[in-house]
């Protein structure tokens, strides 16, 4: 039976709906950030995601990381991964200060889902390594690294806790937090712990 013009023309519409039904359905749901780009400010940095494919790309991920991390948070006391989020948002959106604001935020992705992956223990881990800082084994060091992007550990000295990023570089393998370094090194690290402070030998704890 010979297919009539009319026919073959409304065949034709049905399979080009279809096609722009689809890719749009992926476009919607590959490109897009977690937030609505209809309600960004003209300009901003939340535009300049909705512009850039691999930055949407790292805020899909963000969401997915911070919604993993509210669970494991769910009892934390007192609560303070809303507003550490709050924070960083507002952080982020500094970026607009920036030179380089597509790296800024880039960076500012990267850093911030890795933190909540070591912190809330998302992803794989070292088993913690104690080691004896300056010879004393009362001085006690504690570390874990974790598999993020960056690599990060987590050191654990006295009360303090130190979350720290691994450094680009050929010159050994670095780690730096806020205020705190630790160099990996053959049997041991070094570190420095707190602004201003002198650095310190650290090595295997005995027995441990």
């Amino acid at each position: 039976m010979r297919t009539s013009p009319t026919h073959h023309r409304l065949r034709c519409l049905a399979a080009l709906a279809g096609f722009i039904a689809a890719a749009g359905a992926l476009a919607t749901s590959g490109a897009d950030p977690a937030f609505d780009c209809s309600k960004v400010k003209a300009g901003g940095i939340e535009a300049l995601i909705c512009q850039d494919e691999q930055l949407a790309r790292l805020d899909r991920k963000m969401a997915t990381v911070y919604a993993a991390a509210g669970k494991k948070a769910a009892n934390e006391r007192p609560p303070v991964l809303k507003a550490e989020q709050r924070g960083w948002i507002k952080g982020r959106n500094e970026c607009w200060k920036s030179d380089d604001k597509r790296a800024c935020i880039e960076e500012s992705y990267r850093q911030r889902i890795a933190e909540l992956q070591a912190r809330y223990r998302l992803v794989p881990s070292s088993a913690p390594m104690v080691f004896a800082c300056d010879g004393n084994p009362a001085n006690e060091l504690v570390v874990t690294y974790f598999e993020t992007d960056p690599p990060t550990l987590i050191a654990e000295r006295g009360d303090r806790v130190s979350l720290m990023y691994r450094q680009p570089g050929n010159n050994g393998i670095r780690y730096q937090g806020r205020n705190e370094s630790l160099w990996k090194e053959s049997g041991g690290v070094r570190l420095t712990w707190g602004f201003g402070a002198e650095e310190v030998r650290c090595e295997p704890a005995p027995g441990r």
